[in-house]
Order: C-alpha cells, then structure tokens, then sequence
C-alpha cells in the first residue's frame, strides 16, 4: 500500500495544528484544546514513524547491497543484520497503518469475558477452564488485571460458565477478536481408549458499558440476595452475599457471588448488566448496516467457529485469517500476542480497503 497520501494529508494537517497551539486563544476552551493537543501528539507520532520507516527502509537497500558485496566479511556482516531490519520495518509499517485509522471508540475500555462449556460434556467444561487460565495468563504478562465476577463450576474442575473483568491499557483492543467458539481437539483425562474428541467453549469479549452508555431506572430493576454455592470457603456460603438482578424490560438476568461482599457483587451485577445492555444496543446498530458493512475478520459472532486447538499435532490455527502456529503448550500458557497481533493487522487492512474504496490492499 502506498502511504504517500496518508502521509502528505497529516503533514497538511501537523502544520495546521502547529499554528492552532500555539495561539494563546486556544486555552480559553479546556476541552477543545484538550483535544487538539491528543491530535497533534497522535500525528507529531505517526509522521516520526513514517521518518523512522523511510531510514530502516534505507537501511534495507543498503545492507541487501553489501550483502553481495566481494569483501566476504562485510557482506557477512550485512546478511546477519537484515533479518532485524526486516522485523522493524514491518513493525514501523504497522504502526503508521494503524495510525490512518481513525480509532475505535471502544479500543480504551476495559472488557467482560464470558466464557461457556459448548459441547463435549465434562471436556468442554475442563477446556473453557484452561482457556480462562490462558487469558489470565496473557494478562499477568501484560500489566493487565483480571478480577473474577461470576462462576459456575462443572465437574473435573472445569467451569459450565466464567465470567470476569479485565482492566488495563487498551484491553478491548488487545482482545475484541476473541469472541467465537474455541474447538479443541485432544484425547481427554476422561478417555480410557485413548481416542480424540472435539469439544468446544464460547467466548464473548464485551467492551465495559459506564453508566453514561446505559441509563437504567431502579424500577425496572428485580434485585434478589441469596446464599452463595459451591466452592468459597466458610465466609462466602454463610452469608446472603450473592446478588441476582433481573432487568425487567429486557428479561435479562444477572448473578454475582464470587465476592463476600453483597454491595460489591451487586456493583459488579450490574456492571455486566450495563454491559450485556450496551451490546444488545451496539448489536442493533449494527444490523442497520450489515447491509452496507461487514468485517471480513468476522462478527464477534458468539456462534462463529473461530479457532481450533489440535493438541496431537500442537497447533493452534484461526480459521478467519488462515494463520496457524505451531506452539500450542506456550500459547495455552498466555503467549498469544502474535495470532492477537496478526488479527489486527488483518482489521487494518480491511478497514483501510473500506476508507479508500478499493477491493485490494
């Protein structure tokens, strides 16, 4: 793709910028100024990237000229820095790329993550268990923060549902791609033959609704309080901690128990509350267009078929952009960040084709 025009049009617009901040006008609206600055910081960045590609694109060329070189040593030399060359360049690449778009009003919020055994009995459960130990896992390695809000666990320590929330710089971002069905395939603890099964788990990855996204009136609200089940310790199933809340209009239900507290549990019941609101909204929306737009990386469809986990042949394979890895274990411990990777990049592109109006990239 050509980024000379993309290029040009923020250098038209960084220099227009440049006049309007350092006017002493400006201050007098906080907000507007307040928005401007993000704007001029966002293309100060984007053309310094742009700078820094056309030099490692510079220092591509050479290098692949002293590669041939007949000084045996210096073309040695020039060979074993290409490959470092090559990978921050195209990392340059798709930050500017990334930098065109015009962002996501979600990309900042923190998420809820729901996750349900699909089909498979006892293994679909254990899978959804060790997919929640595999986002949990990204997050430790990420600065992220999970914080548990609802469970219900199945039998072989593996969960019919989980729920939880995820905090931490551009979470939705990081994970909007993650909501579909998750097969696996693997010969389960539960197989005495030792044949393979396919089990699968859905996953639902919700941008956080606040409260100013989503008015709920306190009559349209059922609150029940009840005694937490299953496993917690003494303190969570001897008190009335675990909240219910039905929201009339919609007939949607939400349950909290996973916390002591009744006051905490209901904030949290009715943060997923927002948040199931708030997606049935965007949902709406976005079936008045569906006509006119559809994401070729896929909905977010929750009955989408979206990955395979192939346990025999260690492979993970996303069947919505054709990329398989080959490192199953270390990506079920929480080193996903390349397929993640990989999934944007692939939205990048297909939003740009939409921007530009072109059927090719």
């Amino acid at each position: 793709m050509n980024l000379s025009t993309h290029i040009e049009r923020f250098r038209k617009r960084f220099a227009e910028l440049e006049d309007i901040v350092a006017s002493p006008d400006l201050y007098s609206n906080p907000a507007k100024a307040q928005t401007l600055f993000k704007e001029h910081s966002q293309l100060k960045s984007a053309l310094a990237q742009h700078a820094q590609l056309e030099r490692l694109e510079q220092s591509l060329l050479d290098n692949q000229e002293l590669a041939s070189s007949a000084d045996l040593e210096l073309a040695a030399m020039a060979k074993e820095e290409l490959p470092q060359l090559q990978e921050q360049a195209t990392q340059a690449r798709r930050n500017i790329l990334s930098s065109i778009l015009p962002p996501d009003e979600n990309e900042q919020r923190n998420v809820i993550v729901e996750i349900r055994a699909g089909t498979g009995g006892d293994e679909a459960g254990i899978f959804a268990a060790d997919l929640f130990r595999m986002y949990a896992r990204y997050a430790e390695r990420n600065g992220l923060k999970i914080d548990v809000m609802d469970t219900n666990p199945s039998t072989m320590g593996g969960y019919k549902e989980i729920v939880f929330n995820a905090t931490g710089e551009d979470v939705y971002k990081k994970l909007q791609f993650e909501s579909g069905v998750h097969r696996v395939q693997r010969v389960p603890a539960t197989e005495s033959q030792g044949r393979i099964h396919t089990s699968t788990a859905t996953v639902a990855v919700l941008p956080e609704a606040k409260e100013v996204d989503i008015v709920i009136k306190a009559d349209e609200l059922r609150v029940e309080v009840c005694r937490a089940g299953g496993p917690g310790g003494q303190g969570v199933n001897t008190t009335d901690s675990a909240v219910q809340i039905l929201h009339i209009p919609s007939g949607l239900i939400v349950r909290c128990q996973d916390g002591r507290s009744q006051i905490k549990n209901r904030e949290k019941a009715m943060s997923v509350l927002r948040t199931r609101l708030l997606e049935r909204k965007q949902q709406e929306e976005a079936d008045k267009y569906a006509a006119h737009r559809k994401k070729q990386i896929g909905s977010g469809d929750r009955n989408e078929k979206i990955r395979t986990y192939n346990y025999p042949q260690n492979r993970i394979t996303d069947h919505r952009i054709n990329f398989t890895l080959y490192n199953l274990s270390v990506f079920m411990d929480g080193d996903i960040q390349e397929l993640l990777t990989e999934l944007q990049m692939e939205d990048v592109k297909e939003r740009l084709k939409e921007m530009e109006g072109t059927a090719s990239y």
